[in-house]
């Protein structure tokens, strides 16, 4: 493939949006986070929710931007990944100048990791306690699973744990 001096210009500043882009949706998604670490803290379930519902739609938008990064890769006969995405910089883009770009992207990135992990450390406690409860109100629940001489296990009538007499 043969690329004139305008084609290498229109792929440096598309891909230069693009990156752009996800800085700011990165940006943007660690804001959320944070967010959603203070109202998992507060237990405010429809808080809880809403950002939820946020977070999800933000992954949804920084999906579709690496998809267009991706498809710009291939477009100009790279492969579609990280060593694609070297190799067209290093043709549209020779001098660096969106490399301070692409590095705040992986900064930004792995901050989100991280607070993704510390948010699910805390969603994954916050469970912990709640089956410790659902436990304590149902104390069958935490026997183990044994099976009859027809290999069924046997069924539970929790009708007296509740108070019947």
């Amino acid at each position: 493939m043969s690329f004139d001096g305008t084609e290498i210009e229109v792929c440096r500043e598309h891909l230069g949006s693009l990156l752009t882009e996800e800085v700011d949706a990165l940006r943007e998604l660690e804001d959320v986070l944070v967010r959603e670490h203070d109202v998992l803290g507060a237990r405010n379930v429809a808080a809880i929710e809403r950002t939820a519902l946020v977070r999800a739609q933000m992954m949804g938008g920084l999906a579709r931007t690496e998809e267009h990064r991706r498809s710009l890769c291939t477009l100009h006969g790279y492969t579609p990944d990280w060593i694609g995405l070297e190799s067209l910089m290093s043709w549209c883009d020779p001098e660096g100048t969106l490399l301070s770009r692409l590095r705040e992207c992986a900064q930004r990135a792995m901050r989100c990791r991280d607070l993704n992990v510390k948010n699910g450390v805390l969603v994954a406690a916050r469970m912990k306690q709640v089956e410790g409860m659902l436990n304590a109100l149902t104390p069958r629940a935490n026997q183990p699973v044994t099976y009859g001489p027809k290999g069924m296990a046997p069924r539970a009538n929790r009708s007296h744990e509740w108070g019947a007499v």
